[in-house]
Protein backbone atom coordinates (compact mmCIF):
# COMPACT_ATOMS: atom_id res chain seq x y z
CA UNK A 1 0.00 0.00 0.00
CA UNK A 2 3.02 2.21 -0.01
CA UNK A 3 4.03 4.39 -2.52
CA UNK A 4 7.66 4.15 -4.04
CA UNK A 5 9.39 5.81 -6.95
CA UNK A 6 12.70 5.69 -8.30
CA UNK A 7 15.10 7.84 -10.70
CA UNK A 8 18.66 7.19 -11.82
CA UNK A 9 19.71 9.33 -15.21
CA UNK A 10 20.80 12.64 -16.85
CA UNK A 11 19.03 15.26 -14.45
CA UNK A 12 21.25 16.20 -10.96
CA UNK A 13 17.42 16.90 -9.57
CA UNK A 14 16.94 13.67 -8.73
CA UNK A 15 15.44 13.93 -5.52
CA UNK A 16 13.30 16.81 -6.58
CA UNK A 17 11.87 14.43 -9.29
CA UNK A 18 11.75 11.51 -6.55
CA UNK A 19 10.17 13.99 -4.02
CA UNK A 20 7.58 14.80 -6.53
CA UNK A 21 6.67 11.55 -7.31
CA UNK A 22 6.49 10.69 -3.90
CA UNK A 23 3.98 13.62 -3.49
CA UNK A 24 1.59 12.39 -6.29
CA UNK A 25 1.58 8.65 -4.93
CA UNK A 26 1.03 9.99 -1.50
CA UNK A 27 -2.75 8.51 -1.39
CA UNK A 28 -1.00 5.46 -1.13
CA UNK A 29 0.49 6.16 2.42
CA UNK A 30 1.34 8.95 4.54
CA UNK A 31 2.11 7.77 8.01
CA UNK A 32 5.96 8.93 6.62
CA UNK A 33 8.40 9.78 3.94
CA UNK A 34 12.13 9.35 2.60
CA UNK A 35 14.60 9.89 0.25
CA UNK A 36 17.52 8.28 -0.28
CA UNK A 37 20.14 10.19 -2.38
CA UNK A 38 23.77 8.86 -3.79
CA UNK A 39 26.35 11.52 -4.38
CA UNK A 40 29.69 9.58 -3.40
CA UNK A 41 27.59 7.91 -0.74
CA UNK A 42 24.04 7.58 0.34
CA UNK A 43 22.14 10.18 2.28
CA UNK A 44 18.53 10.09 3.73
CA UNK A 45 15.99 12.36 4.63
CA UNK A 46 12.96 10.53 6.51
CA UNK A 47 10.10 12.64 8.20
CA UNK A 48 6.82 11.49 9.96
CA UNK A 49 3.60 12.64 8.77
CA UNK A 50 2.71 13.68 5.35
CA UNK A 51 4.92 15.77 3.05
CA UNK A 52 3.19 18.70 3.38
CA UNK A 53 4.74 21.81 2.42
CA UNK A 54 8.47 20.06 2.87
CA UNK A 55 11.38 20.28 1.06
CA UNK A 56 14.48 18.12 0.22
CA UNK A 57 17.17 21.80 -0.22
CA UNK A 58 19.23 19.90 1.77
CA UNK A 59 19.48 17.00 0.30
CA UNK A 60 23.10 16.94 -2.44
CA UNK A 61 22.65 17.28 -6.08
CA UNK A 62 22.70 13.89 -7.38
CA UNK A 63 21.29 12.07 -10.70
CA UNK A 64 20.52 8.98 -8.46
CA UNK A 65 17.56 8.48 -5.79
CA UNK A 66 14.91 6.58 -3.89
CA UNK A 67 11.88 7.63 -2.33
CA UNK A 68 9.09 5.95 -0.25
CA UNK A 69 6.00 7.34 1.54
CA UNK A 70 4.75 4.71 3.94
CA UNK A 71 1.38 3.21 5.25
CA UNK A 72 2.94 1.85 8.50
CA UNK A 73 2.66 -2.30 9.20
CA UNK A 74 5.44 -3.69 10.98
CA UNK A 75 6.50 -1.01 13.20
CA UNK A 76 4.71 1.86 14.63
CA UNK A 77 5.20 5.59 12.95
CA UNK A 78 8.58 6.75 14.11
CA UNK A 79 11.22 8.44 11.82
CA UNK A 80 13.31 5.60 12.61
CA UNK A 81 10.62 2.80 11.35
CA UNK A 82 10.37 5.67 7.94
CA UNK A 83 12.33 4.10 4.68
CA UNK A 84 14.52 4.18 3.20
CA UNK A 85 16.78 1.50 5.88
CA UNK A 86 20.57 1.19 4.76
CA UNK A 87 22.80 -2.12 5.54
CA UNK A 88 25.11 -1.51 8.45
CA UNK A 89 27.79 -0.64 5.97
CA UNK A 90 25.70 2.04 3.87
CA UNK A 91 26.28 0.72 0.80
CA UNK A 92 22.93 -0.18 0.15
CA UNK A 93 19.16 1.63 0.88
CA UNK A 94 16.06 -0.14 0.55
CA UNK A 95 12.60 1.26 -0.21
CA UNK A 96 9.64 -1.24 0.04
CA UNK A 97 5.65 -1.95 -0.01
CA UNK A 98 4.48 -5.61 1.26
CA UNK A 99 4.75 -7.75 4.08
CA UNK A 100 7.75 -9.94 4.91
CA UNK A 101 6.47 -12.28 6.72
CA UNK A 102 9.27 -14.80 7.58
CA UNK A 103 11.04 -11.47 8.64
CA UNK A 104 11.37 -12.63 12.25
CA UNK A 105 13.22 -16.09 11.37
CA UNK A 106 15.50 -13.48 9.08
CA UNK A 107 16.10 -11.58 12.00
CA UNK A 108 17.49 -13.67 14.29
CA UNK A 109 19.67 -15.42 11.25
CA UNK A 110 21.27 -11.70 11.03
CA UNK A 111 21.06 -10.39 14.74
CA UNK A 112 23.09 -13.66 15.42
CA UNK A 113 25.54 -12.84 12.54
CA UNK A 114 25.98 -9.55 14.35
CA UNK A 115 24.33 -6.96 11.89
CA UNK A 116 22.98 -3.90 13.59
CA UNK A 117 18.74 -3.33 12.92
CA UNK A 118 17.62 -0.51 14.45
CA UNK A 119 14.14 -0.16 13.01
CA UNK A 120 11.16 -2.58 14.05
CA UNK A 121 10.22 -3.38 10.36
CA UNK A 122 9.98 -5.82 8.49
CA UNK A 123 11.61 -3.82 5.76
CA UNK A 124 15.33 -3.00 7.32
CA UNK A 125 15.96 -6.99 7.59
CA UNK A 126 15.82 -7.10 3.57
CA UNK A 127 18.45 -4.82 3.30
CA UNK A 128 20.89 -6.34 5.48
CA UNK A 129 20.01 -9.71 3.91
CA UNK A 130 21.31 -8.70 0.76
CA UNK A 131 24.09 -7.13 2.37
CA UNK A 132 24.95 -10.89 3.99
CA UNK A 133 24.34 -12.31 0.83
CA UNK A 134 26.36 -9.70 -1.19
CA UNK A 135 29.24 -9.90 1.40
CA UNK A 136 30.06 -13.70 0.92
CA UNK A 137 29.71 -13.03 -3.56
CA UNK A 138 32.69 -14.32 -5.30
CA UNK A 139 33.89 -14.45 -9.03
CA UNK A 140 31.53 -11.84 -10.66
CA UNK A 141 31.53 -7.94 -11.73
CA UNK A 142 30.20 -6.17 -8.30
CA UNK A 143 27.07 -5.44 -10.86
CA UNK A 144 26.40 -8.73 -10.95
CA UNK A 145 27.09 -9.64 -7.57
CA UNK A 146 24.56 -7.14 -6.69
CA UNK A 147 22.04 -8.65 -8.52
CA UNK A 148 22.58 -11.96 -7.52
CA UNK A 149 22.24 -10.84 -3.90
CA UNK A 150 19.20 -9.02 -4.41
CA UNK A 151 17.89 -12.35 -6.53
CA UNK A 152 18.52 -14.33 -3.95
CA UNK A 153 17.40 -12.55 -0.55
CA UNK A 154 14.09 -11.62 -2.38
CA UNK A 155 13.29 -15.36 -3.19
CA UNK A 156 13.60 -15.88 0.78
CA UNK A 157 10.66 -13.59 1.07
CA UNK A 158 7.21 -15.19 2.07
CA UNK A 159 4.94 -13.03 1.16
CA UNK A 160 3.94 -9.96 -1.13
CA UNK A 161 6.39 -7.35 -1.90
CA UNK A 162 7.88 -5.04 -4.19
CA UNK A 163 11.50 -3.46 -3.27
CA UNK A 164 13.90 -1.12 -4.72
CA UNK A 165 17.38 -1.46 -3.76
CA UNK A 166 20.32 1.54 -4.45
CA UNK A 167 23.73 0.33 -4.44
CA UNK A 168 26.38 2.69 -4.09
CA UNK A 169 29.39 1.10 -5.59
CA UNK A 170 28.13 0.51 -9.00
CA UNK A 171 25.83 3.27 -9.00
CA UNK A 172 22.71 0.87 -10.15
CA UNK A 173 19.23 -0.04 -8.53
CA UNK A 174 17.58 -3.32 -8.93
CA UNK A 175 13.73 -4.34 -8.35
CA UNK A 176 11.21 -6.95 -7.58
CA UNK A 177 8.33 -7.52 -7.56
CA UNK A 178 5.90 -10.80 -6.07
CA UNK A 179 1.90 -9.41 -5.85
CA UNK A 180 2.99 -5.69 -5.38
CA UNK A 181 2.50 -3.18 -8.50
CA UNK A 182 5.45 -1.80 -10.04
CA UNK A 183 5.94 0.11 -13.21
CA UNK A 184 9.14 0.81 -15.27
CA UNK A 185 9.32 4.28 -16.79
CA UNK A 186 12.07 4.57 -19.94
CA UNK A 187 13.19 7.53 -20.88
CA UNK A 188 16.10 9.33 -22.76
CA UNK A 189 19.18 8.30 -20.70
CA UNK A 190 17.20 8.46 -18.07
CA UNK A 191 14.93 5.55 -16.29
CA UNK A 192 12.18 5.71 -13.39
CA UNK A 193 10.30 3.23 -11.40
CA UNK A 194 7.11 3.79 -9.45
CA UNK A 195 4.48 2.28 -7.53
CA UNK A 196 1.53 3.34 -10.04
CA UNK A 197 2.13 4.37 -13.74
CA UNK A 198 0.15 7.19 -13.26
CA UNK A 199 3.54 9.02 -11.51
CA UNK A 200 5.62 8.87 -14.06
CA UNK A 201 3.60 10.57 -17.12
CA UNK A 202 5.20 13.92 -16.41
CA UNK A 203 8.44 12.49 -17.22
CA UNK A 204 7.58 9.55 -19.61
CA UNK A 205 4.95 7.22 -21.82
CA UNK A 206 7.07 4.59 -22.34
CA UNK A 207 6.05 1.94 -19.71
CA UNK A 208 6.72 -1.23 -18.80
CA UNK A 209 4.34 -3.06 -15.58
CA UNK A 210 6.60 -5.80 -13.96
CA UNK A 211 4.83 -8.98 -13.19
CA UNK A 212 5.16 -11.00 -10.73
CA UNK A 213 8.20 -13.04 -10.12
CA UNK A 214 10.67 -10.53 -12.36
CA UNK A 215 13.25 -8.34 -11.16
CA UNK A 216 15.32 -5.84 -12.72
CA UNK A 217 18.59 -3.79 -12.37
CA UNK A 218 18.81 -0.47 -14.42
CA UNK A 219 21.16 2.41 -15.06
CA UNK A 220 20.62 5.72 -16.57
CA UNK A 221 21.41 3.62 -20.01
CA UNK A 222 19.75 0.21 -19.66
CA UNK A 223 17.30 -1.84 -18.12
CA UNK A 224 17.46 -5.44 -17.95
CA UNK A 225 15.10 -8.02 -16.78
CA UNK A 226 15.39 -11.22 -15.55
CA UNK A 227 12.84 -13.98 -13.98
CA UNK A 228 13.50 -13.85 -10.17
CA UNK A 229 13.42 -17.71 -9.43
CA UNK A 230 16.01 -18.91 -12.02
CA UNK A 231 17.99 -15.78 -13.15
CA UNK A 232 17.33 -16.02 -16.75
CA UNK A 233 17.11 -13.04 -18.47
CA UNK A 234 13.82 -11.90 -20.53
CA UNK A 235 12.58 -9.82 -22.94
CA UNK A 236 11.30 -6.19 -22.34
CA UNK A 237 8.56 -4.45 -24.24
CA UNK A 238 7.15 -0.74 -23.45
CA UNK A 239 3.97 -0.08 -24.00
CA UNK A 240 2.98 3.53 -24.97
CA UNK A 241 0.69 4.98 -22.81
CA UNK A 242 -2.13 7.85 -23.78
CA UNK A 243 -2.81 9.27 -20.46
CA UNK A 244 -3.02 13.53 -19.89
CA UNK A 245 -1.15 14.95 -16.80
CA UNK A 246 -4.25 17.12 -16.57
CA UNK A 247 -6.24 14.32 -15.64
CA UNK A 248 -4.35 14.43 -12.34
CA UNK A 249 -4.49 18.05 -11.39
CA UNK A 250 -6.76 19.45 -8.94
CA UNK A 251 -7.51 22.79 -10.52
CA UNK A 252 -9.87 24.98 -9.72
CA UNK A 253 -11.23 22.56 -7.07
CA UNK A 254 -9.29 22.85 -3.11
CA UNK A 255 -9.55 19.10 -2.59
CA UNK A 256 -9.00 15.47 -5.54
CA UNK A 257 -12.37 14.17 -3.61
CA UNK A 258 -14.14 17.54 -4.56
CA UNK A 259 -12.97 17.60 -8.06
CA UNK A 260 -13.60 13.85 -8.62
CA UNK A 261 -17.29 13.97 -7.28
CA UNK A 262 -17.64 17.24 -10.02
CA UNK A 263 -15.56 14.63 -12.60
CA UNK A 264 -18.67 12.53 -12.78
CA UNK A 265 -21.30 13.59 -15.14
CA UNK A 266 -18.48 13.86 -17.62
CA UNK A 267 -17.38 10.33 -16.88
CA UNK A 268 -20.65 8.80 -16.81
CA UNK A 269 -21.11 10.58 -20.55
CA UNK A 270 -18.11 9.35 -21.72
CA UNK A 271 -18.82 5.78 -20.64
CA UNK A 272 -22.48 6.02 -22.78
CA UNK A 273 -20.73 7.37 -25.74
CA UNK A 274 -17.80 5.40 -26.13
CA UNK A 275 -18.77 1.48 -24.74
CA UNK A 276 -20.82 0.34 -27.52
CA UNK A 277 -18.63 -2.31 -28.43
CA UNK A 278 -17.25 -3.06 -24.65
CA UNK A 279 -20.66 -3.57 -23.49
CA UNK A 280 -21.99 -5.45 -26.30
CA UNK A 281 -19.01 -8.18 -25.90
CA UNK A 282 -19.15 -8.04 -22.23
CA UNK A 283 -22.89 -8.68 -22.12
CA UNK A 284 -22.56 -11.82 -24.62
CA UNK A 285 -20.12 -13.48 -22.25
CA UNK A 286 -22.48 -12.59 -19.20
CA UNK A 287 -25.24 -14.71 -20.93
CA UNK A 288 -23.08 -17.49 -21.92
CA UNK A 289 -21.77 -18.33 -18.85
CA UNK A 290 -23.31 -20.68 -16.09
CA UNK A 291 -23.27 -19.10 -13.10
CA UNK A 292 -21.77 -15.45 -12.63
CA UNK A 293 -20.12 -13.91 -9.79
CA UNK A 294 -19.58 -9.89 -8.97
CA UNK A 295 -16.28 -9.77 -6.90
CA UNK A 296 -15.08 -6.78 -5.39
CA UNK A 297 -13.49 -4.85 -2.20
CA UNK A 298 -14.97 -1.63 -0.05
CA UNK A 299 -16.71 0.45 -2.66
CA UNK A 300 -16.88 -2.22 -5.26
CA UNK A 301 -18.13 -4.41 -3.41
CA UNK A 302 -21.61 -2.08 -3.14
CA UNK A 303 -21.52 -2.05 -6.75
CA UNK A 304 -21.23 -5.58 -7.24
CA UNK A 305 -24.06 -6.06 -4.77
CA UNK A 306 -26.33 -3.09 -6.53
CA UNK A 307 -25.51 -4.94 -9.52
CA UNK A 308 -27.03 -8.22 -8.12
CA UNK A 309 -30.29 -6.08 -8.28
CA UNK A 310 -29.77 -4.67 -11.63
CA UNK A 311 -29.44 -7.80 -13.61
CA UNK A 312 -32.39 -9.32 -11.54
CA UNK A 313 -34.71 -6.23 -12.29
CA UNK A 314 -34.13 -4.98 -15.81
CA UNK A 315 -32.62 -8.53 -17.40
CA UNK A 316 -34.11 -11.24 -15.16
CA UNK A 317 -30.53 -12.68 -14.44
CA UNK A 318 -29.15 -13.79 -11.46
CA UNK A 319 -26.12 -12.58 -10.80
CA UNK A 320 -24.14 -13.67 -7.44
CA UNK A 321 -22.25 -11.61 -5.35
CA UNK A 322 -18.93 -12.08 -2.88
CA UNK A 323 -16.83 -9.60 -0.96
CA UNK A 324 -13.55 -9.90 -2.32
CA UNK A 325 -11.63 -11.19 0.70
CA UNK A 326 -14.13 -13.65 1.13
CA UNK A 327 -14.61 -15.09 -2.72
CA UNK A 328 -11.45 -17.11 -1.93
CA UNK A 329 -13.38 -19.34 0.44
CA UNK A 330 -16.30 -20.17 -2.23
CA UNK A 331 -14.43 -20.94 -5.16
CA UNK A 332 -14.61 -25.15 -4.42
CA UNK A 333 -17.81 -24.77 -6.38
CA UNK A 334 -16.64 -22.94 -9.89
CA UNK A 335 -16.87 -24.49 -13.12
CA UNK A 336 -15.04 -24.31 -16.40
CA UNK A 337 -18.51 -22.32 -17.93
CA UNK A 338 -18.45 -20.07 -14.30
CA UNK A 339 -17.89 -16.45 -14.92
CA UNK A 340 -16.32 -13.91 -12.09
CA UNK A 341 -16.01 -10.68 -12.91
CA UNK A 342 -14.03 -8.71 -10.45
CA UNK A 343 -14.56 -4.86 -10.07
CA UNK A 344 -11.35 -2.71 -8.61
CA UNK A 345 -10.91 0.97 -9.35
CA UNK A 346 -7.00 0.18 -9.33
CA UNK A 347 -6.73 -3.03 -10.62
CA UNK A 348 -4.20 -4.12 -7.40
CA UNK A 349 -6.52 -5.11 -4.72
CA UNK A 350 -4.79 -7.84 -3.22
CA UNK A 351 -7.90 -9.76 -1.19
CA UNK A 352 -9.20 -9.55 -5.22
CA UNK A 353 -6.48 -10.37 -6.73
CA UNK A 354 -5.93 -13.31 -4.19
CA UNK A 355 -9.88 -14.73 -4.85
CA UNK A 356 -9.69 -14.43 -8.72
CA UNK A 357 -6.24 -16.57 -9.13
CA UNK A 358 -7.93 -19.11 -7.13
CA UNK A 359 -10.69 -18.83 -9.62
CA UNK A 360 -8.44 -19.15 -12.12
CA UNK A 361 -6.98 -22.05 -11.04
CA UNK A 362 -10.36 -23.76 -11.03
CA UNK A 363 -10.73 -22.73 -14.47
CA UNK A 364 -13.13 -20.02 -14.22
CA UNK A 365 -13.12 -17.56 -16.96
CA UNK A 366 -12.41 -13.94 -15.53
CA UNK A 367 -13.16 -10.79 -16.52
CA UNK A 368 -13.03 -7.26 -14.74
CA UNK A 369 -14.38 -3.37 -14.58
CA UNK A 370 -11.04 -2.38 -13.57
CA UNK A 371 -10.07 1.78 -13.94
CA UNK A 372 -6.52 1.00 -14.51
CA UNK A 373 -4.45 -0.16 -17.72
CA UNK A 374 -2.05 -2.14 -17.33
CA UNK A 375 -2.70 -3.33 -13.66
CA UNK A 376 -2.40 -6.70 -12.10
CA UNK A 377 -6.62 -7.52 -12.23
CA UNK A 378 -6.48 -5.80 -15.79
CA UNK A 379 -3.79 -8.39 -17.07
CA UNK A 380 -4.96 -11.57 -15.04
CA UNK A 381 -8.71 -10.87 -17.12
CA UNK A 382 -9.60 -12.88 -20.07
CA UNK A 383 -11.67 -10.26 -21.04
CA UNK A 384 -11.65 -6.65 -19.46
CA UNK A 385 -13.84 -3.10 -19.17
CA UNK A 386 -12.13 -0.27 -18.74
CA UNK A 387 -13.93 2.44 -16.77
CA UNK A 388 -11.96 5.31 -18.49
CA UNK A 389 -13.37 7.07 -15.22
CA UNK A 390 -9.51 8.92 -14.99
CA UNK A 391 -7.14 9.01 -12.22
CA UNK A 392 -8.76 9.18 -9.03
CA UNK A 393 -6.33 10.39 -6.15
CA UNK A 394 -8.39 11.17 -3.27
CA UNK A 395 -8.32 7.96 -1.24
CA UNK A 396 -11.97 8.05 -0.66
CA UNK A 397 -13.44 6.83 -4.25
CA UNK A 398 -16.28 8.13 -6.12
CA UNK A 399 -15.78 8.54 -9.54
CA UNK A 400 -14.41 5.02 -10.14
CA UNK A 401 -18.50 4.07 -8.24
CA UNK A 402 -20.42 5.72 -10.65
CA UNK A 403 -18.89 4.66 -13.51
CA UNK A 404 -19.20 0.71 -12.52
CA UNK A 405 -22.83 1.17 -11.33
CA UNK A 406 -22.91 2.94 -15.12
CA UNK A 407 -21.13 0.10 -16.57
CA UNK A 408 -23.49 -2.65 -14.99
CA UNK A 409 -26.80 -0.70 -15.79
CA UNK A 410 -25.26 -0.87 -19.58
CA UNK A 411 -24.92 -4.38 -19.53
CA UNK A 412 -28.44 -5.45 -17.87
CA UNK A 413 -30.43 -3.56 -20.20
CA UNK A 414 -27.86 -4.74 -23.27
CA UNK A 415 -28.95 -8.33 -21.91
CA UNK A 416 -32.58 -7.65 -21.97
CA UNK A 417 -32.34 -5.97 -25.59
CA UNK A 418 -33.07 -2.57 -24.77
CA UNK A 419 -30.13 -0.76 -24.43
CA UNK A 420 -31.20 2.78 -26.10
CA UNK A 421 -33.70 2.57 -22.88
CA UNK A 422 -30.58 2.19 -21.01
CA UNK A 423 -28.43 4.99 -22.55
CA UNK A 424 -31.88 7.15 -22.70
CA UNK A 425 -32.42 6.59 -18.61
CA UNK A 426 -28.86 7.45 -18.15
CA UNK A 427 -29.08 10.84 -20.05
CA UNK A 428 -31.84 11.98 -17.69
CA UNK A 429 -29.66 10.93 -15.31
CA UNK A 430 -27.33 13.22 -16.20
CA UNK A 431 -29.87 16.04 -15.62
CA UNK A 432 -30.33 15.22 -12.37
CA UNK A 433 -27.07 14.82 -11.37
CA UNK A 434 -26.33 17.96 -12.63
CA UNK A 435 -28.95 19.23 -10.12
CA UNK A 436 -27.42 17.96 -7.39
CA UNK A 437 -24.12 19.53 -8.27
CA UNK A 438 -25.33 22.93 -8.47
CA UNK A 439 -24.78 25.53 -6.07
CA UNK A 440 -28.30 25.59 -4.15
CA UNK A 441 -28.12 22.11 -3.55
CA UNK A 442 -24.73 22.17 -2.12
CA UNK A 443 -25.95 25.06 -0.01
CA UNK A 444 -28.90 22.64 1.28
CA UNK A 445 -26.32 19.76 2.29
CA UNK A 446 -23.95 22.16 4.15
CA UNK A 447 -26.92 23.48 6.21
CA UNK A 448 -27.50 20.01 6.77
CA UNK A 449 -23.82 18.86 7.42
CA UNK A 450 -23.61 22.08 10.43
CA UNK A 451 -26.60 19.61 12.26
CA UNK A 452 -24.94 15.88 11.30
CA UNK A 453 -21.19 16.99 12.08
CA UNK A 454 -21.84 17.42 16.07
CA UNK A 455 -23.26 13.88 16.10
CA UNK A 456 -21.66 10.46 17.03
CA UNK A 457 -23.53 8.39 15.17
CA UNK A 458 -25.25 8.28 11.48
CA UNK A 459 -27.92 5.83 10.71
CA UNK A 460 -28.89 5.10 6.81
CA UNK A 461 -31.19 3.02 5.43
CA UNK A 462 -32.73 1.72 1.93
CA UNK A 463 -34.62 -1.26 0.47
CA UNK A 464 -34.00 -3.06 -2.96
CA UNK A 465 -31.22 -1.46 -5.06
CA UNK A 466 -30.97 1.43 -2.35
CA UNK A 467 -29.93 -0.75 0.51
CA UNK A 468 -26.18 -1.09 -1.38
CA UNK A 469 -26.45 2.28 -1.95
CA UNK A 470 -26.92 2.90 1.91
CA UNK A 471 -24.34 0.57 2.92
CA UNK A 472 -21.86 3.08 0.29
CA UNK A 473 -23.69 6.72 1.05
CA UNK A 474 -22.29 5.07 5.16
CA UNK A 475 -18.99 4.10 4.13
CA UNK A 476 -18.12 7.83 2.32
CA UNK A 477 -19.14 9.23 5.60
CA UNK A 478 -16.93 6.69 7.86
CA UNK A 479 -13.87 7.42 5.61
CA UNK A 480 -13.73 10.89 5.13
CA UNK A 481 -15.31 12.25 8.65
CA UNK A 482 -14.63 10.05 10.74
CA UNK A 483 -17.79 9.98 12.25
CA UNK A 484 -19.82 6.75 12.92
CA UNK A 485 -22.33 5.63 10.22
CA UNK A 486 -23.86 2.62 9.29
CA UNK A 487 -26.38 1.45 6.62
CA UNK A 488 -28.70 -0.77 6.56
CA UNK A 489 -31.72 -2.90 5.09
CA UNK A 490 -34.41 -0.46 6.05
CA UNK A 491 -36.80 -4.14 6.67
CA UNK A 492 -33.61 -5.00 8.86
CA UNK A 493 -35.25 -2.89 11.53
CA UNK A 494 -37.64 -4.77 13.09
CA UNK A 495 -34.91 -7.23 13.70
CA UNK A 496 -32.76 -5.44 16.45
CA UNK A 497 -31.48 -2.43 14.71
CA UNK A 498 -34.20 0.18 15.81
CA UNK A 499 -32.85 -0.60 18.90
CA UNK A 500 -30.15 2.16 18.21
CA UNK A 501 -32.56 4.81 17.51
CA UNK A 502 -32.83 7.12 20.17
CA UNK A 503 -33.63 11.22 20.42
CA UNK A 504 -32.13 13.12 17.66
CA UNK A 505 -30.40 10.47 16.40
CA UNK A 506 -30.34 11.32 12.49
CA UNK A 507 -31.41 8.83 10.28
CA UNK A 508 -30.90 9.00 6.05
CA UNK A 509 -33.53 7.47 3.82
CA UNK A 510 -32.93 6.63 0.38
CA UNK A 511 -36.66 6.36 -1.37
CA UNK A 512 -36.65 6.40 -4.99
CA UNK A 513 -40.41 6.54 -6.90
CA UNK A 514 -40.07 2.73 -7.08
CA UNK A 515 -41.83 -0.52 -5.36
CA UNK A 516 -39.85 0.03 -2.00
CA UNK A 517 -40.79 3.32 -1.68
CA UNK A 518 -43.88 2.58 0.90
CA UNK A 519 -42.09 0.44 3.21
CA UNK A 520 -39.24 2.33 3.24
CA UNK A 521 -41.57 5.47 4.38
CA UNK A 522 -42.63 3.17 7.05
CA UNK A 523 -39.48 2.75 8.21
CA UNK A 524 -39.20 6.52 8.36
CA UNK A 525 -41.65 6.76 10.40
CA UNK A 526 -40.86 3.82 12.82
CA UNK A 527 -37.54 5.85 13.49
CA UNK A 528 -39.49 9.14 13.91
CA UNK A 529 -41.62 7.43 16.66
CA UNK A 530 -38.67 6.70 18.44
CA UNK A 531 -37.06 10.20 18.32
CA UNK A 532 -35.10 9.75 15.23
CA UNK A 533 -34.37 13.03 13.11
CA UNK A 534 -35.32 11.76 9.35
CA UNK A 535 -33.43 12.66 6.75
CA UNK A 536 -35.09 12.10 3.15
CA UNK A 537 -33.26 11.80 0.30
CA UNK A 538 -35.80 11.04 -2.92
CA UNK A 539 -37.88 12.40 -5.67
CA UNK A 540 -40.58 14.30 -3.16
CA UNK A 541 -40.96 15.70 0.12
CA UNK A 542 -42.84 13.95 2.76
CA UNK A 543 -44.07 15.29 6.22
CA UNK A 544 -42.51 12.78 7.67
CA UNK A 545 -38.89 14.53 6.82
CA UNK A 546 -37.31 16.74 9.24
CA UNK A 547 -34.67 17.74 6.39
CA UNK A 548 -35.43 17.12 2.42
CA UNK A 549 -32.72 16.55 -0.11
CA UNK A 550 -34.31 16.58 -3.25
CA UNK A 551 -33.10 13.67 -6.12
CA UNK A 552 -35.58 13.40 -8.75
CA UNK A 553 -36.74 10.15 -10.16
CA UNK A 554 -34.79 8.44 -13.31
CA UNK A 555 -35.37 4.57 -12.81
CA UNK A 556 -33.12 2.41 -11.76
CA UNK A 557 -29.92 5.02 -12.75
CA UNK A 558 -31.72 6.99 -9.78
CA UNK A 559 -29.38 5.76 -7.38
CA UNK A 560 -26.14 7.21 -9.21
CA UNK A 561 -27.45 11.05 -8.11
CA UNK A 562 -28.19 9.38 -4.43
CA UNK A 563 -24.74 7.98 -4.17
CA UNK A 564 -23.32 11.47 -5.29
CA UNK A 565 -25.29 12.93 -2.28
CA UNK A 566 -23.56 10.43 0.17
CA UNK A 567 -20.35 11.36 -1.29
CA UNK A 568 -20.61 15.64 -0.78
CA UNK A 569 -22.06 14.38 2.92
CA UNK A 570 -18.78 12.51 3.37
CA UNK A 571 -16.84 15.23 1.69
CA UNK A 572 -18.15 18.38 3.52
CA UNK A 573 -18.59 16.66 6.75
CA UNK A 574 -14.62 16.49 6.63
CA UNK A 575 -14.08 20.03 5.63
CA UNK A 576 -17.00 20.85 8.54
CA UNK A 577 -14.05 19.48 11.25
CA UNK A 578 -10.77 21.00 9.01
CA UNK A 579 -9.78 16.93 7.89
CA UNK A 580 -8.38 16.15 4.73
CA UNK A 581 -10.93 14.14 2.96
CA UNK A 582 -8.04 13.28 0.43
CA UNK A 583 -5.84 11.52 3.09
CA UNK A 584 -8.36 10.01 5.87
CA UNK A 585 -6.33 8.40 8.85
CA UNK A 586 -5.06 5.17 8.85
CA UNK A 587 -6.41 4.40 4.40
CA UNK A 588 -3.95 4.03 1.70
CA UNK A 589 -5.96 4.21 -1.78
CA UNK A 590 -4.50 0.97 -3.06
CA UNK A 591 -4.88 -2.22 -0.79
CA UNK A 592 -1.81 -4.26 -1.81
CA UNK A 593 -1.31 -5.92 1.93
CA UNK A 594 -3.44 -8.79 3.88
Amino acid sequence: MCGIFGYIGKSNKASEIVFNGLKTLEYRGYDSWGIATLKSKITVKKRVGKIGNANVDDLPKSNFALGHTRWATHGGVTEVNAHPHLDCSGQFAIIHNGIIENYDEIKEELLKKKHKIVSDTDTEVAVHLIEEIYRKSTGKSKKENFLEATRKAFNRFVGLNAIIVMDAETSTYVAAKNGSPLAIGKGSNENFLASDAHALIPYTKNIYFMEDGEIISVTPENISIFDALTGRKKTLKFNKLTWKQTAIDKGKYPHFMLKEIFDQPKVIENIINDSKFQIINFSDIIKNSYGTYLVGCGTAAYACLAGTYIFSKISGRHLNFSVGSEFGYLVDFLTPKSLVIALSQSGETIDVIDSVKKAKVKGAQITSLVNSLGSTLYRLSDKKLLLNAGVERAVVSTKAFTAKLTVLILLAYQLAGKISEGKSILRECLKVLKEVLCRDNLNRIRKLVKTLVSQKHIYIIGRGVSYPIALEAALKIKEASYIHAEGFAAGELKHGVIALIEKNIPCIAFLPNDETYGATLAGCMEMKARGGYIIGISHKNHEVFDYYLPVYDVGIASIIPSAVVGQLLGYYLAIEQGLDPDKPRNLAKSVTVR
